[in-house]
């Protein structure tokens, strides 16, 4: 890193780009507190913490640009472990929350266009997909994507990211860092966390040498105070849509939950989350609902169906229903008792090897059980995605369960996160109807 590097980047990113991006959120801040919803709309008003979540996430990108001009860019999957990157000083960027973006932006497809084109079977993951087809026609909605240094992937959340990150390694010719979880069927065993211990250990080791600096346990203990405080926080403001109505949705959620994932260990992470519960605890005090009424209330399992957001969010609206819970947003919330900043490597062994995808399909079942007596759910809509073969498998029985023996209705609707040609938006619709139909009050 050279001097002239730092200045750039202090000039481009914490200079213009910080003051930017702060009077665009100030202007549309200013803009949502005006909105009045429309006397036929059946929304409440918006989140006004929108705005500063846009800030966050455009500041991110735009320091990715300028990552290399102050300091080492890695790679990581999404539930691999993060915070001694962080206290090392890396830019971290997510391939699966960019092909969020892209799916978002509704670039998914000819992405994954791209990628088939080169080669890659249509089978495998989206998100995968999405990704190869960035590298190889180098483009994207957030502009250009920094270059690694390092890659870093857990298999805590399927087998698919190994052999991912194996293209992206030889792509980039950069060290590959590899995190292999013991799939847990009942309970994690000693020897597991020991076996996961020894590898992040040797993970430390390797991350060290490439950024070309020591790593200070002081600062690694602070990361994961700010990581614990994040996912806490998360937790709570998941927990809030307990509320009838609930003054936040799942749909909410699914764009919310960018900052845990992928800046979780930083203290405006922490700031930006008690703002936002600040924000859900005013609106459950004014009885100020995502929808002006609430009629049904569901859980959704399984990834967001990204490209096809707003008009699920429409058609459940008009039917009264929200989205109050999520199996997919819990998971980033549910293991916030597991984090003990005074034992780093012991904690992060624990908490890596406990996400959802890497626990039996009765331990989602059991989360599921208790989320719809939690939040009151009339019905659960159970996505059966294409790309996420470990998330979705068990869910034929997962539906059957619920019904026999909760007397919950479950419908199981099949699609793609982020392809959707593998989508059909008048099957999907005409059975959601029907489904919402029979829960209507």
């Amino acid at each position: 890193m050279s001097l002239l590097g730092r200045l750039r980047y202090f000039a481009n990113v914490d200079l213009v780009g910080h003051g930017v991006l702060r009077v665009q959120r100030l202007q549309m801040q200013r803009k949502l507190a005006r909105r009045k919803p429309r006397p036929d709309s059946l929304f409440g008003p918006p989140l006004q913490s929108s705005a500063w979540l846009k800030e966050l996430i455009s500041r991110h990108y735009l320091a990715g640009r300028y990552a290399h001009d102050r300091g080492p860019v890695v790679w990581v999957t999404s539930g691999a472990p993060i915070e001694f990157l962080s206290a090392l000083g890396y830019f971290l960027l997510y391939p699966e929350n960019h092909a969020a973006v892209c799916g978002i932006r509704r670039w998914g497809e000819k992405q994954c266009l791209v990628a088939e084109e080169a080669g890659y079977s249509r089978d495998l993951c989206s998100y995968a997909r999405t990704d190869f087809g960035t590298l190889l026609s180098g483009k994207s909605p957030v502009g250009r994507l920094p270059k690694p240094d390092l890659l870093v992937c857990c298999t805590n959340i399927c087998q698919t990211v190994l052999h991912w990150y194996q293209v992206l390694a030889e792509h980039f010719k950069v060290p590959l860092i590899l995190i292999d979880t013991p799939f847990i069927y009942t309970e994690a065993s000693e020897h597991a966390l020991s076996f996961v211990e020894e590898q992040l250990e040797e993970a430390f080791f390797v991350a060290e040498k490439v950024a070309g600096r020591k790593l200070h346990e002081d600062k690694l203990r602070q990361v994961m105070q700010h990581s614990h405080e994040a996912v806490s926080l998360w937790m709570q403001i998941l927990d809030r849509a307990r509320a009838r109505p609930a003054p936040i949705s799942a749909f909410d959620e699914f764009i919310h939950m960018g900052p845990i994932v992928e800046m979780r260990g930083q203290s405006f992470t922490v700031a930006y989350y008690r703002a936002l519960l600040a924000e859900l605890d005013r609106r459950i005090e004014q009885g100020v609902g995502v929808l002006r009424e609430e009629r049904i209330r569901l859980l959704w399992d399984n990834l967001p169906i990204w490209y096809q957001m707003r008009p699920l969010s429409q058609m459940l609206a008009e039917h009264g229903a929200t989205l109050v819970a999520s199996t997919y947003t819990n998971a980033w919330g549910e293991l916030a008792d597991m984090i003990d900043p005074a034992e780093p490597i012991k904690s992060m062994a624990r908490v890596y090897m406990h996400p959802i995808l890497n626990r039996g399909t009765g331990h989602k079942l059991k989360t599921m059980r208790r989320m719809v007596d939690d939040f009151g759910a009339h019905g659960v809509i159970l996505h059966s995605d294409r790309s996420c073969k470990p998330y979705s498998i068990g869910q034929m029985d997962q539906r059957e369960r619920l019904v026999s023996e909760l007397g919950v209705p479950a419908i199981l609707l099949e699609a793609d996160h982020n392809d959707p040609r593998s989508y059909s938006e008048e099957q999907t619709d005409n059975r959601l109807m029907a489904f919402l139909e029979m829960l209507t009050p």
